[in-house]
């Protein structure tokens, strides 16, 4: 970032102007209070009202009347107000209290003034661990050659059977107390970072939503025009980083398989001997239904979005028709009051009548068909000459159980490729399983065929000889 950039975000961004403002303590303070304390959202108008009270009346009695002299209603609508943007107002269906909720800015100034107060320990062989973790993951997943994965497997499972071997020696090796304050620090962090990232991400559909509506509110083409672009921007949303990414965060957290072993990991954190003297640990255990709610609110915003995108979209045909009925209704007006008074001068033009004719001796001469004499003899054949075997060796390819073979290697991994699913599923039927494998990929969404890269596939046949293809590499995703 230049100069420049900085300067602009100095003027206009809504967590700079935070932390200029006068107020700025008193607010920072009710945030932290109210929401990322205890972990809420969605709050009240008269219940933050209270909470407000309760700090402006500590407040006054320290410092004096004068110091904070506006009632706290006044307070949450400046800065709810959309030239601050400190708190997001908005209304939920089928009540009229307004809810108040903390903007993506506002959370990273408390994040911020959080972290300003230090801290007694700090993590840091957990965030070297987790680096080598990510890291090797990434890379890992990445690899193409079967080679160098099956290598890293194997590795990796001599190492299991060596730990196992050393447990089963009564060599077991426990984690240390400051490792395990440092891996328990690492995991709140992350845990309260997850909840403040979901206020951005509704943020950012928000934005993508908004400029669709921008779009049909100024649109001036025509109405299939306008349903393809709406699509297109539906399809965009979903389909973006940020949609993905987070449905594939709904799917992981709504596993009841990976819930109830979240929950048991949870449980079993809190009975570490080395973590009994640390606050609230109890609290570990209810991280996963924190994110709940907040998934759902988000999920709930993007389905609200729909139904704006739809009612804005009728709200066009409506007026669309309308404009229709006036001109309609205005060119009947016309004619009406004109129907008495003949106009001036040439009023149309139509075309005179025409005949076609065609004259009999233009017409073709009958010409009969000609017959033709079709030898019809019947010869009987000797079938001992006839090689019928190929009538009986036909099969058939079942595009349901390769559909499942890329289910089961995608139930592991977010995506896989051909030479990945026929290594956990060899080839049986050779290249009649290959062109049904392709066509899978071309009719489904979440498949591409990738023209520039080419893989080697191998199949065996009954009497024990081996084939090889050259194909185009398919990659398989998951369907999110």
């Amino acid at each position: 970032m230049d100069y420049y950039a900085i300067n602009a975000l100095r003027e206009n961004h809504a967590g700079w102007s935070l932390l200029r403002a006068q107020n700025a303590p008193l607010a920072v303070c009710l945030f932290m209070t109210a929401f990322t304390g205890p972990n809420q959202r969605n709050i009240g108008r008269q219940q933050l009202i209270d909470v407000l009270d309760d700090l402006l009346f500590g407040l006054r009695d320290s410092f004096g009347e004068d110091r904070f002299p506006r009632p706290a209603s006044e307070y949450l609508d400046d800065w709810a107000a959309p030239e601050r943007a400190w708190l997001r107002k908005y209304y939920l269906p089928g009540q009229d209290e307004p809810r108040y909720d903390l903007t993506a800015a506002s959370e990273d100034v408390v994040r911020w003034v959080e972290s300003l107060r230090g801290r007694d320990f700090v993590a840091t062989q957990s965030r070297l661990t987790s680096i080598f973790a990510v890291l090797k993951t990434l890379v890992q997943q990445s690899e193409t050659d079967p080679e160098v994965r099956l290598a890293e497997l194997a590795r990796q499972r001599d190492g299991i059977d060596a730990e196992m071997e050393r447990i089963r020696s009564g060599n077991v090796r426990v984690m240390s107390a400051p490792e395990a304050l440092d891996h328990f620090q690492q995991l709140t962090t992350l845990a309260k970072d997850l909840l403040s990232d979901f206020r951005e991400v509704e943020q950012n559909f928000r934005r993508l939503d908004r400029q669709v509506r921008e779009q049909i509110a100024t649109w001036n083409g025509s109405q299939g025009e306008l349903l393809a672009s709406i699509f297109a921007n539906q399809q965009d949303i979903n389909s973006s980083l940020q949609g993905r990414t987070f449905q594939g965060f709904w799917d992981y957290l709504m596993s009841p398989q990976l819930r109830t072993e979240l929950r048991d990991l949870l449980e079993r954190a809190t009975k570490i001997e080395a973590l009994a003297g640390v606050e609230n640990l109890q609290a570990v255990t209810t991280l996963h239904q924190d994110w709940l709610p907040a998934v759902e609110q988000t999920q709930g915003t993007v389905r609200q979005l729909s139904a704006q995108m739809r009612r804005l979209l009728d709200d066009k045909v409506f007026l669309e028709n309308k404009r229709i009925m006036q001109l309609v209704r205005s060119i009947e007006s016309g004619a009406l009051a004109l129907r008495m008074q003949t106009p001036a001068g040439v009023f149309t033009e139509l075309p005179a009548p025409t005949v076609e004719v065609a004259l009999p001796f233009e017409r073709p001469l009958y010409e009969p068909s000609r017959r033709t004499v079709v030898d019809d003899d019947v010869v009987t054949a000797d079938d001992a000459d006839v090689d019928a075997g190929a009538l009986f060796s036909q099969f058939h390819v079942d595009p349901e159980r390769l559909q499942a073979y890329i289910n089961d290697v995608l139930a592991d991994a977010g995506q896989a490729t051909l030479g990945e699913i026929t290594s956990a599923h060899p080839l049986s039927q050779g290249l009649a399983e290959i062109v049904a494998y392709y066509q899978l990929a071309t009719d489904s969404d979440w498949a591409s065929i990738d023209p520039e890269t080419v893989q080697q596939l191998s199949w065996t046949l009954p009497d024990g000889s081996i084939r090889e293809a050259t194909v185009d590499q398919i990659v398989f995703g998951r369907p999110a």
